[in-house]
């Protein structure tokens, strides 16, 4: 009954070893084995002495039973009787446990009897029917919401927010993690997409209509008045600084035959006309160019609004200044700088970033552990999350289990389960020997009684 009871059997695999490749459908990815460890080999010895016990007492009433009997025969009194049948029922509730306890494991005496060496043998069924009846018992809808609900995780969640050291950490983990995400992301990547993204949605959105709604208001609030004033302003310093350079480019214009000192006078008049526009436009708030200022300004307005072909000239502009390179170049940098700057507020206890998002945190644990109504739609969110993961990956779950219990070794892990199971087992042998005696006896007496 022992003889297979080593510590290791031969061609079982060491701990930490690889599972064989093989399973459903043909190939399988090698699995981690079913490890025997140190402690299960301490258990194992545990499972040898309480065999040894068991053995020992299947031996001790089959004694019984021989010295029983032998005295029964040599007349020793109506007493040899009892005893003897409770010892032979004894001895066949011991056998009959033995067998049942060692079938689990093994075939009993090493022969191969039909429905024995079950374990092993049934292995892949078992964690088959293991992974279907943890899908069914487990990942069932009504069973994680009833599960979840019963956590009220919402309320816990609050109140564990709403403590300052708690609000901090959370804040230090976030940080941490922004911190590695923004460090991992390479810049030329998110560059081109930040660059993609803008470019792509300028050209989706038509922007004359916009500009010619905003002109338009400006032109009828008078806003553009300073403007108009900024630039005769400018132009007329301009004029007064200049003068000479003013007068020797209209000399330079005119024609070579006329006289030079007519050059001169035209061009001083030319000049002083100029000066004397720009100041009277500087100064004179109802002066005619400013109101045909204000008419050009207001028909441009309407024209983005409504002509179709200021419209596209418009588009087409927005078009070539997009493309073009230093453009593309500055909507790129935008990442570089946004980067930098979120960094340094992560890596900063005192930053505004920090101390926003820890007042958030407490203020949301604050309303979570108040407010019924935000932690039954929390609770709602989560339970929702959580159905929806075990109800569209019940099948990858619970083939984990399957998959996983049919990549171990056979005999491997029969010895497995035997050494944390089959100390109780034994007890069951133990069992079985002293109710089969008492049975035994019982069925003797009142069988003795009904023919005495």
């Amino acid at each position: 009954m022992n003889s297979t009871d080593r510590d290791q059997p031969e061609g079982t695999p060491q701990a930490g070893a690889a599972a064989p490749e093989a399973g459903r459908g043909g190939a399988r990815v090698g699995l981690p084995s079913f490890a025997y460890t140190e402690a299960d080999a301490e258990k194992q010895r545990g499972v040898r002495r309480m065999k040894r016990f068991a053995t020992g007492l299947l031996l001790f009433v089959a004694l019984v039973f021989a010295l029983a009997t032998w005295a029964k025969n040599e007349g020793a009194g109506p007493w040899a009787g009892y005893v003897a049948a409770a010892a032979e029922a004894g001895m066949v509730g011991a056998l009959a446990d033995w067998f049942a306890v060692t079938a689990l494991f093994r075939h009993p005496l090493g022969v191969p009897i039909p429905h024995t060496a079950i374990i092993p043998n049934k292995k892949d069924q078992l964690g088959a029917s293991l992974g279907s009846f943890v899908g069914e018992n487990f990942l069932s809808e009504d069973v994680v919401r009833t599960r979840l609900r019963s956590l009220g995780i919402g309320a816990r969640l609050g109140a564990w927010l709403a403590e300052p050291a708690h609000a901090d950490r959370v804040t230090a983990e976030l940080s941490t993690a922004l911190r590695g995400a923004l460090t991992v992301l390479r810049d030329a990547d998110v560059q081109a997409v930040v660059g993609e993204a803008i470019t792509r949605r300028a050209n989706a959105v038509e922007i004359a209509p916009g500009v010619g709604k905003t002109l338009e208001k400006v032109v009828a609030d008078g806003a553009h008045h300073r403007a108009v004033d900024l630039v005769c302003t400018r132009a007329q310093d301009w004029l007064v600084e200049h003068s000479d350079s003013v007068m020797d480019a209209i000399e330079g214009g005119a024609p070579g035959w006329t006289p030079r000192f007519v050059d001169r006078k035209i061009g001083e008049r030319v000049y002083r006309e100029l000066l004397r526009f720009v100041t009277e436009v500087r100064d004179m708030p109802d002066h005619p160019a400013r109101g045909a200022i204000d008419r050009f300004l207001a028909d441009f307005a309407a024209d983005l609004q409504s002509d179709t072909d200021t419209r596209a000239r418009v588009e087409r502009m927005k078009s070539d200044l997009l493309s073009r390179e230093e453009v593309q170049d500055v909507i790129a940098s935008v990442w570089s700088s946004v980067r930098a700057m979120i960094i340094s507020a992560a890596d900063d206890d005192r930053s505004e970033l920090r101390l926003r998002a820890r007042a958030s945190l407490l203020s949301l644990g604050a309303r979570l552990s108040t407010d019924e109504r935000l932690q039954s739609k929390l609770d709602g969110w989560i339970e929702d999350a959580a159905v929806y993961v075990v109800t569209t990956y019940r099948g990858e779950i619970t083939s984990l289990i399957s998959d996983t219990v049919a990549g171990w070794d056979a005999e491997h892990t029969s010895r497995k389960i035997e050494a944390h199971i089959g100390r109780d087992l034994q007890f069951i042998r133990i069992n079985g020997t002293v109710v089969g005696a008492l049975a035994g006896l019982v069925i003797y007496t009142v069988v003795h009684g009904l023919g005495g």
